[in-house]
């Protein structure tokens, strides 16, 4: 993950630089050969993956491509106030290893669950939800709004469990219980939530220079006090990536680049908008395509960075 970039672009292998010597351990060594037992850990997989995000970013960057506007999924949120000058990569970095650290710590170990239903409107989601928290009296609600046919739901395993029956009863083509170490975007993260404000209280942060999409409200952020709020609703606050990916198509987006390790954004996107093209950047052959992408869409509608 981000190894081939680090070889071939210096940028990329001074972000990995820049990340070793903010955290204070390599953490590029534990991203590029393990062991994945420990790279799996919260606190470890959020600070690697926001690194190897940035570092596409920055090649990109280099290449001339510039966004004129960000979104992240959950921890990519803040991957995107990197890229929008709101706070440093290195706070960042520091900051979401707490952040990890502390979403693990939230709820003990076998105790929470997160599942995707699949096919069912995401109001009939809710409503199994809120039927599935009255039947068991524990927490249990929608966590990631990823497409229109896609909602990732998160509590106490018990009531996430009792939700996926209902939801299946409800018309729902699947569910499926999701391999995680915490339940993720529900009122159990509030102790995690109140960590995060305590530790972006002593991060100075600055106003985006572009607008960057709120995952706690769908919304474009354009202050500081507008990031730091929505990076500190989010840990308890569900992901409303469609209404997120909505409001940058209506802002004006015309060509999407997912950065970082995979393309399940791309994925969402087909389902969300299919007449938007996503693309990616991810090792050097993403970088190609991508960039031999934009160039032709540049060169036939007059589009610019």
């Amino acid at each position: 993950m981000g190894r081939e970039l680090a070889d071939r672009f210096p940028v990329a292998a001074q972000t990995f630089a820049e990340a070793d010597a903010a955290l204070g351990f390599s953490l590029s060594k534990l991203i590029f050969e393990g062991p994945e037992e420990e790279l799996r850990l919260t606190e470890n997989t959020q600070p690697a993956l926001m690194t190897v995000s940035i570092a596409a970013l920055r090649v990109l960057a280099e290449c001339g491509v510039q966004p004129a506007l960000a979104a992240g999924h959950s921890l990519g949120e803040w991957s995107a106030h990197v890229a929008a000058g709101t706070f440093s990569f290195a706070d960042a970095v520091r900051s979401v290893k707490a952040r990890g650290r502390a979403m693990q710590q939230a709820v003990p170990t076998g105790q929470g669950a997160m599942a995707a239903v699949l096919a069912l409107d995401g109001d009939k989601v809710a409503e199994a939800c809120r039927e599935a928290e009255s039947e068991t009296g524990q927490a249990v609600c929608a966590a990631n709004l990823n497409s229109p046919s896609q909602t990732v739901i998160s509590g106490t395993i018990a009531a996430v469990e009792k939700a996926v029956a209902l939801a299946k009863g409800k018309g729902a083509r699947r569910a499926v219980m999701l391999p995680v170490s915490a339940p993720f975007h529900c009122a159990l993260m509030q102790p995690a939530q109140e960590e995060v404000a305590r530790v972006l209280a002593g991060v100075t942060m600055a106003n985006p220079r572009f607008p960057v999409a709120a995952n706690v409200s769908g919304e474009l952020v354009t202050t500081a006090a507008g990031a730091r709020d929505a990076l500190i609703r989010q840990v308890t606050g569900a992901v409303r990536w469609v209404d997120c990916m909505k409001m940058l198509i209506a802002a004006g987006a015309e060509a999407f680049v997912e950065v970082g390790p995979g393309k399940v954004l791309g994925g969402l996107m087909k389902q969300i908008d299919p007449a938007q093209k996503a693309l990616n950047v991810e090792d050097a052959a993403s970088l190609e395509k991508t960039l031999e992408e934009l160039k032709g869409r540049e060169q036939g509608s007059g589009i610019r960075d």
